[in-house]
């Protein structure tokens, strides 16, 4: 066994004195003995600032200005670095906090006649306690500088005038508050186009994706009767449109679809009705196109969860159900219905999130087309759809971001709501 040091007059151990030497980090480890500790700290404290005090100077300097130079400086370059040096002033923050914290917490044991313990010691009672955050701190950098560092610089954009007029590196952005925010509401255009883009999301959404829930609940029941021969081959053919890659299957729709040539039109279509309809030039019609293709490409997955789910639940409730003289239809809405909305609710509450970004449809099949008079968007572009036409055709990236701040935050209060109503995710107390 090592021997631990000890502290001569352990009761004038200072907690007070331990967290004012800590305003220089390692020094409050100094005055508890705990040499290395502190060494360690002091080093790690030197060395962030050696490296990093110019580069946080001039982040901060940046993302406060923007820049004083047109022409040379870079806002866009100023404002990432500005970001990183906020992050930085916070990990900054954070490990000093630690420091005089530690520093306190080892006085206060001290006091108490707790005893120094050896360096391997040391060493092993950190690995212990740090293990679990080491794992996880790759991880957590890469969410931090793949979608929060993203996020971030996105929302700042959305407060200034980076627009096509007002561009870097040739011009200079400045800060506008919630001016673009205001636009949205006051200017009629993007008022107008907001509205009518907005209502559409929504009805897409909703539509498109109950319905395809609904078809793969259908099929699902059905294929899942006790009547059914060959069930094997019946839901392999059902999921087959799930494992086609999903742009081709919509291209392939947009040329069946086409206004000329489509075999919609040609051999459906016309023959029942005369004449071929516009689904690609009237926006009713292609909203009409896009909702069908949607339920097509979306069932199949859905109906694959229904399926595992139906085959889960016991045939004795049935059968109790049966004896008690219940009806198919109050089976299934006593029985069958409640238990795949409760197996399935936080994969479907995630297919509604899915159809409100579904950007690959939209733009795949007429890029957001038929043009809508008045408006600065497409006749069946959805927001996030919009957000690409604004950012890269139109170069508007102040409202780009504007435009998806709000969709985020839409998505963001939708899942919450209907995650703390389904039972899935409550705790099992609660339930």
């Amino acid at each position: 066994m090592t021997k631990n040091k000890k502290i001569k007059h352990p009761e004038k151990h200072s907690v007070r004195t331990a967290g004012l030497l800590s305003i220089i980090p390692g020094f409050g480890q100094f005055y508890n003995k705990r040499w290395i500790k502190g060494s360690i700290l002091f080093v790690l404290a030197l060395s962030f600032v050696l490296t990093f005090l110019q580069f946080i100077n001039i982040g901060l300097w940046g993302i406060r200005t923007l820049g004083t130079l047109e022409g040379i400086d870079d806002s866009r370059t100023l404002l990432i670095q500005g970001v990183l040096a906020v992050f930085l002033c916070l990990v900054a923050l954070g490990f000093y906090i630690l420091n005089i914290l530690d520093a306190r917490k080892d006085a206060a044991k001290l006091k108490e006649g707790w005893q120094i313990p050896s360096v391997m010691q040391s060493l092993r009672d950190w690995w212990d306690f740090a293990f679990p955050y080491v794992m996880v701190t790759p991880g957590l950098l890469l969410l931090i500088f793949v979608v929060v560092f993203p996020l971030l610089f996105m929302t700042l954009i959305a407060f200034t005038d980076y627009n096509r007029y007002n561009s870097p590196p040739g011009n200079l952005l400045n800060w506008v508050g919630f001016e673009n925010f205001i636009d949205i509401v006051n200017v009629p255009v993007w008022r107008e186009t907001f509205i009518s883009v907005l209502a559409w999301t929504l009805v897409w959404t909703f539509v498109a994706t109950t319905l395809q829930i609904g078809l793969a609940l259908i099929l699902a029941v059905f294929v899942n009767d006790e009547r059914i021969k060959g069930k094997k081959l019946i839901r392999t053919i059902f999921i087959l449109p799930w494992a086609v890659p999903a742009f081709v299957t919509i291209l392939i729709f947009a040329a069946l679809f086409n206004d000329n040539f489509g075999a919609v039109n040609r051999s459906i279509v016309e023959p029942l009705l005369g004449y071929g309809l516009p689904w690609l030039t009237d926006p009713f019609w292609a909203r009409t196109a896009l909702i069908m293709i949607q339920v097509w490409l979306g069932f199949p997955f859905v109906f694959a969860l229904f399926t595992g789910v139906l085959q889960s639940i016991s045939k004795e409730w049935y059968e109790a159900a049966e004896v008690d003289g219940g009806s198919k239809r109050q089976k299934f809405r006593f029985i069958t219905l409640p238990h795949v909305l409760f197996a399935t609710a936080p994969l479907l509450i995630m297919q509604y999130a899915q159809n409100l970004n579904n950007f690959n449809i939209i733009y795949l099949f007429n890029e957001g087309g038929p043009a809508v008079r008045g408006q600065n968007a497409g006749g069946t572009d959805i927001l996030i759809s919009w957000v690409y036409d604004l950012t890269f055709q139109n170069n508007m990236f102040n409202m780009a971001a504007v435009i998806s701040l709000i969709m985020g935050l839409m998505i963001a209060v939708f899942a919450i709501l209907q995650f703390r109503r389904t039972r899935s995710f409550k705790e099992e107390g609660e339930i």
